[in-house]
C-alpha cells in the first residue's frame, strides 16, 4: 500500500522540487557533460517511526493486542504519520486503542487529549482510568460534547475521529438532544487544528444515498455526507486509503451485530487546515 499525501511536506522533499525545476529550466552548457537525472521528490508525508516495531513493543494490554488483526494499526498510523512532539486531539477515543499508540507515537514532547462526550460514561465504565491512569503521562483526558472542545485556536497538529462522525446522529440514553451538532462540530475541529495540520477520519460504511439518521440506527454513514460536513468547515481533501474497505459488507446491518462486528467496510480519508 503506498499512501502519500499533501500536507506536512518535508524541507527535504521541497527542495528536491525546485532542484528538478531549476534542472529543467536551465540546460546545461553545450561543454558541461549532461545534466544527471533530477532525483524523485520524497514522499509528501514520509514515515518517521517504525510504526511495526511500535505496536509490538511491550506494555500493550492483551485485549489490545487481539484487535489488532482488524484494526491494523501500524498501517493506518503510516498512513498520517503522527511523530514526537505532536499534538493530537483523539475525538471520541472510548477505551483507548488507539490512545496507546498516539501516546507512543508523539512520546515525551508530544501531547495527546483523548476526548469522549459524557453520554458515553455508563459505556466506558472505568476502562479509561485503567488505561491512561498511572501509565499514559502524555495523555490528558477531555470529557465534553464533539462540538466543544476546551482547547485554544490552532493549538493541535493532528485530529483523528476514528469510529467515528456517525455518533453525531447517536442520541444514547442520558442525551436526548445527541452529543454535538454536525456544523459547530467540524468548525470546532478546524479551529483547533494549526494550519497544515490534518482530519483523519475512519466510519462505518453506509450505502450511498442513506440519510444520516442511520448514525442512530445502524451506527454507519454515507460518507459523502461526512466529507461534505468537513468541506464546509473549510478543510481540503488529502488522500484516502482502501486498507479497511470491505466489499462483502453490503452496508445495511448494525456494526454491532457478531456476523460483521470487527469487519465492516470502513472509510480512511484525511484532510487538512489550509
Amino acid at each position: 500500500m503506498k499512501i502519500q499525501l499533501k500536507s506536512r511536506l518535508t524541507s527535504g522533499a521541497a527542495a528536491l522540487v525546485l532542484t528538478a525545476l531549476t534542472a529543467c529550466a536551465t540546460p546545461p552548457a553545450a561543454e558541461a557533460p549532461p545534466a544527471p537525472e533530477a532525483a524523485a521528490p520524497e514522499p509528501a508525508r514520509p514515515a518517521v517511526i517504525d510504526y511495526a516495531a511500535l505496536v509490538v513493543a511491550p506494555g500493550r494490554p492483551e485485549a489490545d493486542l487481539a484487535a489488532d488483526v482488524n484494526r491494523k494499526p501500524a498501517e493506518i498510523l503510516a498512513f498520517f504519520s503522527p511523530k514526537p512532539g505532536d499534538t493530537i486531539l483523539e475525538i471520541e477515543a472510548g477505551g483507548g486503542y488507539f490512545t496507546e499508540l498516539l501516546s507512543r507515537a508523539v512520546g515525551e514532547t508530544g501531547k495527546v487529549f483523548m476526548q469522549n462526550p459524557a453520554g458515553f460514561d455508563a459505556f466506558l465504565g472505568d476502562a479509561v482510568s485503567k488505561r491512561i491512569d498511572g501509565r499514559l503521562t502524555n495523555v490528558q483526558y477531555l470529557k465534553s460534547n464533539f462540538d466543544t472542545f476546551a482547547l485554544p485556536d490552532a493549538s493541535v497538529d493532528i485530529v483523528t475521529w476514528f469510529q467515528g462522525p456517525h455518533e453525531l446522529w447517536y442520541k444514547p440514553d442520558g442525551a436526548p438532544e445527541g452529543l454535538g451538532d454536525p456544523d459547530k462540530s467540524f468548525a470546532e475541529i478546524a479551529r483547533v487544528l494549526k494550519p497544515g495540520g490534518l482530519f483523519v477520519i475512519i466510519d462505518h460504511v453506509a450505502p450511498a444515498g442513506t440519510p444520516p439518521t442511520s448514525g442512530g440506527d445502524t451506527h454507519r454513514i454515507d460518507p459523502e455526507i461526512v466529507s461534505g460536513y468537513v468541506k464546509a468547515a473549510g478543510l481540503v481533501y488529502e488522500g484516502d486509503s482502501a486498507l479497511l474497505r470491505n466489499p462483502a459488507d453490503d452496508g445495511l446491518t448494525n456494526v454491532f451485530d457478531p456476523a460483521i462486528r470487527g469487519k465492516t467496510d470502513q472509510v480512511l480519508t484525511a484532510f487538512s487546515k489550509p
